[in-house]
């Protein structure tokens, strides 16, 4: 794996975006097989968070991906609450345990590991390889690839209108993130935020959402334009202000 490392940072990180998206449509299936909700898919994700933190760690390449508590001040980034408002909008809308006790313990794991996972291999692997030939180009595409990338659950039973408001958002999380990536150096704030918003989903209670905004399509348009406002500002206040 060094070795394509050293050959070409881009394919190394297309390589990873495969591996991840296969591994963990392979691992929601066999979990689903088993009827145990996310057992296979924690595992994996477990798994595959230890190898990528030893590999990055041995190969001296923790301060390249931001693997680091951030050095520059928090006020300069607002304590990150435009982060913590778009993330625990789910504890607002009568939030509710979707899955049993141990299915909830284990979709919290494996959701972590997700928010590192995906914050390496598209904010990490991804830009950095781009970036040092187009800083633009690179912070497009590691956007509306992470944002495409969640096609994968409309193959995993999501329906259509729940997967297409979930790659617009994941598009403007994206930007925003590596927005704060960029200016701020360290990946472990993007990490903390993704992480917890993907674990918070276990209490989401979509129902209830809908029901306060009008119908799903409202609740989806209404979600989006408001998280697009906030992190829209937040990515322009970032760009101009923070340096880490």
């Amino acid at each position: 794996m060094k070795k394509l490392y050293e050959k070409n940072e881009l394919t190394f990180a297309l390589v990873w975006i495969a591996i991840y998206v296969v591994g963990t449509s392979l691992a929601e299936a066999l979990s689903e097989s088993i009827s145990v909700y996310k057992l296979v898919s924690a595992v994996f994700h477990i798994a595959l968070t230890a190898a990528l933190f030893l590999w990055i760690r041995r190969n001296g390449l923790m301060e390249k991906y931001g693997l680091f508590l951030p050095r520059y001040r928090l006020l300069q980034a607002w304590f990150f609450i435009p982060l913590a408002l778009v993330c625990l909008y789910k504890l607002v809308f009568s939030p509710a345990l979707r899955f049993s006790a141990t299915e909830s313990i284990l979709f919290v794991i494996s959701m972590l590991c997700v928010g590192f996972l995906e914050e390496l291999i598209f904010r990490g692997f991804l830009f950095r390889a781009i970036e040092k030939e187009n800083l633009t180009r690179a912070i497009i595409i590691s956007s509306v690839t992470f944002g495409i990338g969640h096609i994968v659950n409309l193959f995993n039973g999501q329906d259509l209108l729940d997967t297409a408001a979930q790659i617009i958002f994941a598009v403007f999380v994206g930007f925003a993130l590596v927005i704060l990536f960029h200016k701020g150096k360290s990946l472990v704030p993007c990490i903390v935020f993704h992480g917890v918003f993907n674990a918070l989903s276990v209490i989401a209670n979509d129902e209830a959402l809908n029901s306060a905004l009008g119908d799903p399509v409202s609740a989806a348009l209404i979600m989006i334009a408001a998280s697009a406002v906030i992190l829209g500002g937040y990515s322009l206040w970032n760009w101009k202000h923070l340096q880490g």
